[in-house]
């Protein structure tokens, strides 16, 4: 069966832009709430972390959850009321507190303060970290560098090896897998409280180079049939590429989820968001060169009067002057 990608692309664009829409609302509403487009982790905003979990739960003796609300009530004793709580684990006896910049003497207060409401923590489990505003700044403006300067060298490459409009498209819909996997880390993180950190960066920048590896191997296709057939029409060249390569990208694609979704699963909590931000922009990333980067491009050209590919010497006329000499 012959995927019809231009004949429907109305519909490819359509939905790509309500899911687009739906994560720029999502990051409009995370903004109001924590100051930033997602809800940041630690690593970006400073502060102290501490991720204690009851004793009771090594042994399966604890008769109930862990309370918020006490959580709370400890804090603001405290003085540290604007403290991100969150109780996790599945049978709900460990907790995550995200705090202000806390020294020794105060932390040892709150986990005594803690531990009188709650019980005994076990101390294999206990966990505190502590990064400064200036680091976690740092570590935002790098990631943005980083990613621009990604942008620009896939930009500089694709139009060297391809023609300019092949490497605006290609940036197009880099561009959307990025902000399909913002969006859905920005929805998880207001209904969720799933936090980004110095991770979610890298996966970004891996979601970039495998998604406009898609693409290339699509454009590649393109290019090659536009040489083979200068009189054909875009719309058809672009169908026919796509097919050709539609295997590829599936099998390809595929694959790889299927090595993210075991470290997912059973990856443990330091990977596991690290691993869906993977899933999501490496599902993106395939949709897109199959039904935005390849369809805009022929939108383009058909616009732009170039729907039958310039006069290219055909491959067989070498051989056709031989004969004639």
């Amino acid at each position: 069966m012959k995927l019809q990608v231009i004949k429907q692309r109305k519909i490819w664009w359509t939905f790509s832009a309500v899911t687009i829409l739906a994560g720029i609302v999502a990051m409009a509403l995370s903004w109001q709430q924590f100051g930033a487009p997602l809800r940041p982790s630690l690593d970006f905003v400073g502060g102290t972390r501490l991720q204690l979990e009851l004793a009771c739960a090594s042994n399966n003796t604890c008769t109930q959850p862990i309370n918020p609300a006490t959580v709370r009530e400890v804090l603001n004793q405290q003085g540290l009321g604007g403290s991100s709580i969150q109780v996790v684990g599945e049978q709900q006896t460990a907790l995550s507190i995200r705090t202000s910049t806390l020294n020794v003497d105060q932390r040892s207060q709150l986990l005594r303060s803690l531990e009188a409401k709650l019980g005994q923590f076990d101390p294999t489990a206990t966990q505190i970290d502590t990064v400064g505003p200036t680091l976690g700044r740092q570590l935002f403006t790098s990631g943005i560098v980083a990613l621009l300067v990604a942008a620009a060298g896939i930009m500089a490459y694709l139009s060297f090896r391809f023609e300019f409009d092949f490497a605006v498209f290609a940036l197009v819909a880099l561009l959307h897998d990025v902000l399909v996997t913002l969006g859905v880390f920005s929805v998880l993180g207001l209904v969720l409280g799933v936090e980004v950190d110095s991770l979610f960066i890298v996966a970004l920048l891996t979601i970039v180079g495998f998604s406009v590896n898609d693409t290339v191997v699509i454009y590649d296709r393109i290019r090659e049939t536009i040489q083979r057939h200068p009189q054909g029409h875009i719309n058809e060249i672009t169908e026919d590429a796509v097919n050709q390569t539609l295997t590829r990208s599936i099998n390809t694609t595929l694959t790889t989820l299927l090595t993210l979704i075991a470290i997912f699963l059973f990856g443990g909590e330091t990977l596991k968001y690290f691993a869906l931000a993977l899933i999501i922009g490496f599902v993106a990333g395939a949709y897109s060169s199959i039904f935005i980067a390849s369809t805009l491009l022929a939108w383009w050209r058909v616009f732009r009067g170039r729907a039958i590919a310039e006069e290219t010497v055909p491959v067989s006329e070498p051989s056709v002057e031989i004969e004639e000499a």
